[in-house]
């Protein structure tokens, strides 16, 4: 970590300078008078309960979901601090804590229940600093518009042409695959495949988060970005790889934002690739015929690329209602590395805000997920073989169902209490197992 924050520091000085020299000819359209010093802070907290009922199934694996009654809980809270060190470089950094106990020890379903729920949650509170990185923005000629206070975003104006490099530690889905109506799991849909999209095995820490850097040009209403970030170890792992050159996670992302009707939208297409130390499926299954007993990933993994792409869709169509398509797909061929057992995802759901009966505040979110799995992917778990959340032992196999609702009560402002339900059918891709019910509560605060 040191040599990164080395790094860091390295490429922020290196910024600057080339920032300095690039941009003296001229200061039309460039960086605004946003005062040095600018300093902000936002606050989170997030509180999520779940219950699910017993269920029957035949037979069950040692990845498998538990058919007990079980409940879980997570907590998150989190400092969003914000600093503005010249007009146009700004430094963020984000201590939290988190706290939780999953169900199931976090297995059995290809999309997790709870998006909040780390990979090294436990019981007693942990601290950590899941985001620490750097933002410089050159400003283009154009037409400027106002930046408001957020979390990671300082107020301001801007440019609406623009270059932006965020380099530090931060997650990948920080600047790829956002879609506004489902992100975040503190406030929209919980289930892991509403994060981004299904198939993206973004690169990530147990907790989510990576050092790297991405670079966007935005012109009108066009967006492109690239960037490149390091991967775990080992699959789902905490330590992180450093060797950026040989093991990575590249991705790049056109997106093109429009108005229907008056009301905005925005396609958006991504592109990815991890290079990572990957099991085949295909190879664990030769293994596992050639030497005999169950397949496992553990014993073939080499120097693989994992390939995959994402299509989305988000579009308002009236004041109140929003709606989102997605579909993500990637080659199958080896083990989940970041995020969930998912080879191709497809999304569709909708957001409507309160204010359409009189709630100004209130949202009211319904979203149907399919999830699939490639050829080799089946094959490896009906012979017995386990991957990062799941493996029942065997597998009548039919592609995984999510379906959620939620509703976002606002009690005060800043305070909202929601109300979850979801239901799994094919929990982990079975059909002897399931159908799952999960029932949630969830309180979430900010400032």
């Amino acid at each position: 970590m040191s040599r990164c924050l080395l790094a860091l520091a390295a490429l922020s000085v290196a910024t600057v300078a080339c920032a300095q020299e690039s941009l003296a000819d001229t200061d039309k359209g460039r960086d605004q008078a946003e005062p040095p010093g600018n300093l902000e802070v936002h606050l989170q907290s997030t509180y999520i309960w779940q219950r699910k009922p017993a269920f029957s199934a035949p037979y069950t694996g040692p990845n498998s979901l538990s058919t007990e009654r079980e409940k879980s809980y997570s907590f998150s809270g989190t400092a969003y601090l914000g600093l503005r060190a010249a007009p146009g470089l700004e430094f963020y950094l984000n201590p939290e804590v988190i706290q939780g106990v999953p169900l199931s020890h976090l297995a059995g379903l290809g999309s997790l229940s709870n998006g909040e729920m780390q990979k090294v949650s436990g019981s007693n509170p942990k601290a950590y600093f899941p985001r620490a990185f750097m933002r410089k923005t050159w400003n283009l000629e154009g037409e400027q518009e106002t930046v408001e206070s957020a979390p990671s975003q300082l107020a301001g104006t801007r440019s609406k042409n623009r270059v932006v490099l965020s380099a530090g530690k931060m997650a990948v889905v920080d600047v790829f695959d956002l879609n506004p109506y489902s992100h975040d799991a503190r406030s929209q849909f919980m289930t892991w495949s509403s994060l981004a999209h299904g198939s993206f095995d973004y690169v990530a820490d147990a907790q989510g988060y990576t050092w790297g850097a991405a670079l966007e040009y935005f012109r009108d209403d066009w967006e492109l970005r690239v960037g490149r970030f390091v991967g775990p170890r080992e699959s789902n792992g905490q330590a992180l790889n450093y060797r950026i050159a040989k093991f990575y996670g590249d991705q790049a992302e056109l997106v093109h934002k429009h108005q229907w009707d008056g009301k905005p939208g925005a396609v958006r297409v991504l592109l990815w690739r991890n290079r990572e130390n990957m099991g085949s499926f295909q190879d664990a299954l030769d293994f596992a015929r050639a030497n005999g007993g169950t397949p496992a990933l553990a014993n073939v993994r080499r120097l693989q690329t994992k390939r995959g792409y994402g299509l989305h869709l988000d579009q308002a169509l009236t004041d109140y209602l929003g709606a989102f398509v997605r579909y993500s797909w990637h080659d199958g061929k080896t083990e989940t590395y970041s995020f969930e057992e998912v080879d191709r995802s497809a999304q569709l759901g909708a957001v409507l805000k309160g204010a359409a009966w009189g709630r100004e505040g209130d949202t009211l979110g319904l979203a149907a997920t399919r999830n699939t799995l490639s050829a080799s992917h089946r094959e490896y778990l009906a012979q017995g073989g386990l991957g990062a959340f799941i493996g029942d032992g065997r597998l009548n196999y039919r592609p995984e169902w999510v379906h959620e609702i939620f509703y976002n009560l606002r009690l005060s402002k800043g305070v909202w209490l929601g109300f979850d339900f979801q239901q799994v059918r094919n929990p982990a891709y079975n059909a002897d197992r399931g159908p799952v019910r999960t029932y949630g509560l969830r309180l979430h605060a900010e400032y």
